[in-house]
């Protein structure tokens, strides 16, 4: 039986009323768990790409545009999928919407270590994208209902710092469970691991600090004190449930929205791109064998944990988003560019993994940046639409990687349009850096 009162006015409280609970921070360890799972159950397809046996079974060997569609159908089901049901989260809650969307992903998983044909596969890659999709957005709204504005940026790089750690550590762990067993094992491990987030959701989690019985008189009085304030500051003083459209306007109108939509969209466009094909490369292009090729692609990820981390704290001491934003995306296109023309294969290595983990100091700085640009009751909404308009861009990346390859044998072409594109999201970041944000 669930421990949490999910009414919106529960008031049962913890015994010591003096003392504050902190139970916000075991919710943000709870999201930190649902997108380290989420990300780590969608990478296993950048591993197993690499896979002879893998391929030969889909019967996309030599045929790279196929394998970057399987990335690219997920991310766009995943990219319309935050935009069309991250509403959801506005007017049923974070929890129920997150809870439907690890149910989702779960029948994916299970159904993809099932696959026998390249068509079921994209099919459960599809349906992985709209369970995801669903998910990524309330993670916002889950920050913005129980965490003042001061506490903001680290919140964010608690559980965004997920999204570098699992990848890193699925890395690794796919290649060695492809080379003890086979390809399907990595859809098995997946779904194992995703029921943990699902179970923590379902019991331990409320839509608001009120709702959930083991945060005391204290940590409540303090959570929305600080909120409230944050309303008036703001001047957002409406607290019932608005039509869609006029949800949408809150944000739609602010100009400075579609900038860091288009900043995260050049994100987006690395991440997803290289992500992708990373491994390949590293096998391919530079040589490494396969178990070399399992930890050097776990590199970037890792240098992404640790830039996310100075990204909150930095955010939070200045109260500024947008330099980190300017800064990451100068040194994300210089370590690229270096990785590529760099012929060492390990210096290479290093330098494009810094390129690549350095971007991912934007990742807090935008979701952070978009909390105070947005209002409480169109937090979903506007985070599903920014990070799905942003993503739609991503999916574009695998198949043009993809494409060149198969045109020109390598992957240097393609690499230099994403710095150009990253340099163009600097731009706009060092616009807004102007702006004082």
């Amino acid at each position: 039986m669930s421990s949490i009162s999910h009414a919106p006015d529960a008031v049962v409280r913890a015994p010591d009323q003096n003392r504050p609970t902190r139970q916000r921070f075991f919710l943000v360890a709870i999201l930190f768990i649902g997108i380290s799972v989420a990300y780590l159950d969608r990478v296993n397809i950048a591993v197993i790409a690499a896979n002879p046996e893998f391929l030969a079974d889909m019967g996309i060997t030599g045929q790279p545009v196929k394998v970057g569609l399987m990335m690219s159908l997920f991310l766009v089901a995943y990219a319309i999928s935050n935009v069309v049901l991250s509403p959801l989260g506005d007017y049923l809650g974070p929890r129920k919407a997150m809870v439907t969307a690890y149910v989702i992903m779960c029948a994916s998983l299970l159904m993809g270590g099932m696959a026998a044909t390249f068509g079921m596969l994209l099919a459960t890659r599809v349906l992985l994208g709209i369970g995801e999709g669903l998910y990524y957005p309330m993670q916002n709204t889950f920050v913005k209902n129980w965490f003042p504005p001061g506490e903001r940026g680290r919140a964010n790089t608690a559980w965004l710092i997920g999204q570098s750690l699992a990848p890193a550590a699925a890395m690794p762990i796919f290649t060695y469970l492809v080379a003890a067993g086979s390809w399907h094992s990595t859809f098995h491990f997946s779904f194992a691991v995703s029921l943990i987030p699902l179970v923590l959701l379902f019991f331990f989690s409320a839509d608001t600090p009120r709702a959930h019985k083991r945060v005391n008189a204290g940590e409540l009085k303090y959570i929305e004190e600080n909120l409230a304030q944050e309303k008036m500051d703001s001047g957002d003083a409406t607290s019932a449930k608005q039509p869609y459209l006029e949800l949408v306007k809150t944000y739609a109108s602010n100009y400075r929205f579609w900038m860091l939509l288009l900043i995260l969209a050049s994100n987006s466009i690395l991440s997803w791109g290289i992500m992708t094909w990373l491994p390949t490369y590293l096998n391919k292009e530079r040589g490494f064998s396969w178990e070399a090729m399992g930890w050097i692609s776990s590199l970037p990820f890792i240098l992404g944990f640790l830039f996310k981390i100075v990204s909150g704290i930095v955010i939070d001491r200045t109260g500024r988003n947008a330099p980190v934003l300017a800064i990451s995306a100068l040194l994300c296109a210089a370590g690229v560019y270096l990785g590529v023309v760099i012929q060492n294969n390990y210096v290479a290595a290093i330098v494009i993994a810094f390129g690549i983990g350095v971007s991912s100091a934007q990742i807090p700085a935008v979701f952070t940046l978009l909390q105070k640009l947005v209002p409480k009751s169109a937090m979903s909404s506007a985070a599903g639409t920014l990070n799905g308009i942003a993503v739609a861009f991503g999916a574009m990346s695998p198949v043009l990687i993809g494409f060149s390859i198969s045109v020109t044998g390598h992957f240097s072409s393609a690499l230099y349009l994403i710095i150009g594109i990253i340099l163009m999201g600097g731009i706009l970041a060092t616009v807004l850096s102007a702006q004082k944000l």
